[in-house]
């Protein structure tokens, strides 16, 4: 992640053909980085630059550090109500593959849903919990419709267009599972069958789905922020 671009632009990742030792170099100024900006007392452009330690640490396949420097990065991000920020650190946390990496995850993907952040970053964690949801169950059409959903919301023009066109391929791939169907009529039958085209419905539903999945391990109170919302 690049910490001089804006706090909401999308999710980047470390370039996957650098070598370890170029990473580890990588590494090396992500550190010497973040002791200058803790020294400015900027606590938001700290915990950016502990992001871009995290990624490399995880590129490096040293799983613990990266889970940490993410995890407190993740922390002052939600003191702040910095949401992108907290959800491409819930982003970077799931791909560690730390045992608790579900966990992050979905509280991203309610992060993501909740605050109107970038659609992308919103979009690729409901991917992921597609990925991690049985193809067959409801909760991957949930997953894949809620992302069909936000792009349709959030994202304009050209951005729109790309973004819907990848979310419906999601769900195609989704329905060709269930229902063996692959015509955009079939495929909006069978959203309309179960609820996936209408927010009313597909919200509660995917709220359902974190709940059951999550348990307890929520990082945050959710009653507690969904009062601060402009419409709760």
């Amino acid at each position: 992640m690049n910490t001089e671009s804006p706090k909401d632009a999308p999710l980047q990742i470390t370039d996957a053909n650098q070598n370890p030792a170029e990473l580890e170099h990588l590494l090396i100024q992500h550190l010497r980085r973040l002791e200058d900006v803790e020294k400015g007392g900027n606590t938001l452009d700290a915990a950016r630059v502990r992001l871009d330690i995290a990624e490399v640490a995880s590129q490096l396949g040293r799983v613990g550090e990266a889970w940490t420097q993410a995890r407190l990065a993740f922390d002052t991000f939600l003191d702040q109500e910095s949401w992108q920020d907290a959800v491409e650190a819930c982003e970077i946390l799931y791909r560690t593959g730390h045992d608790s990496a579900i966990t992050a995850l979905i509280n991203g993907v309610w992060l993501g849903v909740t605050y109107p952040i970038d659609p992308q970053t919103s979009i690729v964690m409901l991917h992921h919990l597609v990925d991690e949801t049985p193809i067959e169950t409801e909760g991957a059409a949930v997953a894949a419709a809620a992302a069909h959903y936000i792009a349709h919301l959030r994202a304009e023009d050209d951005e729109r267009e790309n973004l819907s066109f990848m979310t419906s391929q999601v769900l195609a791939r989704v329905a060709k599972a269930q229902r063996n169907i692959e015509e955009p009529d079939m495929i909006s039958m069978w959203m309309d069958m179960l609820g996936l085209n209408d927010p009313a419905r597909l919200l509660p539903a995917l709220g359902r789905m974190l709940d059951a999945v999550n348990g307890d391990n929520w990082w945050y109170d959710r009653d507690a922020l969904r009062a601060r919302l402009p419409v709760n």
